[in-house]
């Protein structure tokens, strides 16, 4: 693999980035010393007690331990439940493996059910090795990131490079990186006061926390990340690193040194996992490395059928698992490949090893807050009256449908001459895209002017 272009070179006026993304803004659990929920914490809002619920399972992930096969969050759609699977990723820290899926994923594609959640199992378990490296660390002063269109689609972006500058107590550096260090810039959201670090070999990119003298665009009220001094020294230095790979990186790499080696080897099999396993077993007991037990989230649980959830079972009960998250959104259902129903669509035996925590429904106060969060996040100016009416919408529609709002909300305004989201532009974007409620109302009328067709329909 070729070395990552990263070049030191003069300073230049900075570029302003904005943060895009559904959970940017979400930075942890926002809980205390004491795992107490803060109501208004590292870009969440309420939901105090799921919280709670998983900020206990990760720091039973740092201890080392697993209480049964994991946690179960149950609650209405647009409550949050993929927030905190979020918020867990943030919290267990920047070397701890975390795989998000749906339960939806395994059906329609080449690979095997079993196989692709062995996969997805062994992405999260880590091996933690100490090293040597010569690193880039410092905080960001300021960051620019060249992007292109997509070569594969014209409308998603990709980054080619950036320039950024990085600072120490002693020292400042400005820096010149490739796409390799760029992509995970953009990917890992990093923006002025973070402070982070650049492997000089290979442009592993590692955020560390936010400098705790970082002016924040955040008001007084709301805590974000975890702060961290600013680091002391070169920003080019010598340092004793961690460095974290997963099983299946470990798997794959013995794929590709087999088929240099000519072996015609076209899948991870069974024995390479056990060649892999018993290795790791070796440098566990030398203290060579550390084996970090990861997060393995599934959305839409209810949609895993019987075979997934025996393979899960028999699965999560060996050495090395990880910790099981899964959400829905279902009461009672059946569970797939059976025509029995069970709480949640989700066996009994399955579910008696699991921790279930809840998600409720947030009251519109905190709906306010948590669209003006969203809002800033995204570098979005809302008016008093364009706050009041997405939380109104909010409110009586869906949280998800008013947070969507937002971008098409901007795009009209800055059309309109306007840096500032006013009702007027949330209500001209309310007119062209539907709730689905309003969907469903729309189809029903139409339908009703044409009996056959709606006959045909039911």
């Amino acid at each position: 693999m070729s070395r990552p272009v990263i070049k030191e070179v003069e300073e230049r006026a900075p570029q302003q980035e904005r943060l895009i993304g559904l959970h940017s803004h979400i930075t942890g659990l926002g809980l205390d010393e004491k795992l107490k929920a803060i109501h208004i914490a590292d870009g969440l809002v309420g939901q105090e007690e799921a919280r709670e619920a998983a900020g206990i399972m990760v720091e039973l992930v740092k201890r080392g331990k697993r209480p049964g096969h994991g946690l179960l969050l149950v609650g209405p759609p647009g409550t949050g439940k993929t927030a905190i699977a979020v918020g867990m990723a943030r919290e267990l820290g920047r070397d701890v493996p975390f795989v998000s899926m749906s339960g939806s994923e395994i059906y329609g594609t080449a690979m095997k059910k079993t196989e692709m959640l062995t996969q997805a199992i062994r992405r999260a378990i880590g091996v933690r090795l100490v090293d040597e490296r010569e690193v880039y660390e410092g905080e960001v002063v300021n960051i620019e990131i060249e992007k292109a269109p997509h070569p594969y689609n014209p409308y998603a972006q990709v980054a080619l490079g950036a320039f950024l500058t990085l600072k120490t107590k002693q020292e400042e550096k400005s820096l010149e990186v490739g796409e390799r260090v760029a992509a995970q810039l953009l990917r890992l959201n990093v923006r002025p006061g973070d402070v982070i670090e650049i492997d000089a070999e290979t442009g592993h990119v590692t955020k560390l926390g936010r400098s705790k003298y970082a002016e924040s665009r955040w008001k007084g009220e709301y805590r974000i990340g975890r702060l961290v001094e600013v680091p002391s020294g070169p920003v080019k230095k010598v340092k004793k690193t961690t460095h974290t790979v997963t099983l299946h990186d470990i798997d794959m790499a013995n794929i590709r040194a087999g088929r240099l080696m000519l072996f015609r080897e076209e899948e991870i099999t069974n024995e390479i996992r056990a060649k892999v396993d018993e290795q790791i077993e070796e440098l566990i007991k030398s203290k060579k490395a550390e084996l970090v037990p990861g997060v393995l989230f599934i959305d839409e649980a209810h949609m895993l059928d019987i075979e997934a959830f025996s393979f899960l079972n028999r699965a999560l009960e060996q050495e090395f698992a990880p910790l099981l998250v899964l959400a829905t959104n279902r009461a009672v259902t059946k569970i797939r490949g059976t025509d029995y129903k069970s709480p949640h669509g989700i066996p009994i035996d399955m579910l008696d090893r699991l921790l279930i925590a809840k998600t409720k429904i947030p009251p519109p106060e905190d709906v306010k807050k948590i669209i003006e969060i969203k809002a800033m996040a995204d570098g979005i100016e809302l008016s008093a009256e364009a706050l009041d009416l997405l939380t109104e919408i909010g409110v009586k529609r869906s949280l998800r449908y008013a947070a969507q709002l937002l971008q098409p909300a901007r795009v009209v305004a800055e059309m309109s001459g306007s840096n500032i989201v006013k009702p007027e532009h949330v209500k001209r974007v309310m007119s062209v895209y539907l709730d689905f409620r309003d969907s469903i109302n729309y189809l029903n009328e139409e339908l009703k002017k044409d009996p056959v067709l709606s006959e045909f329909l039911q």
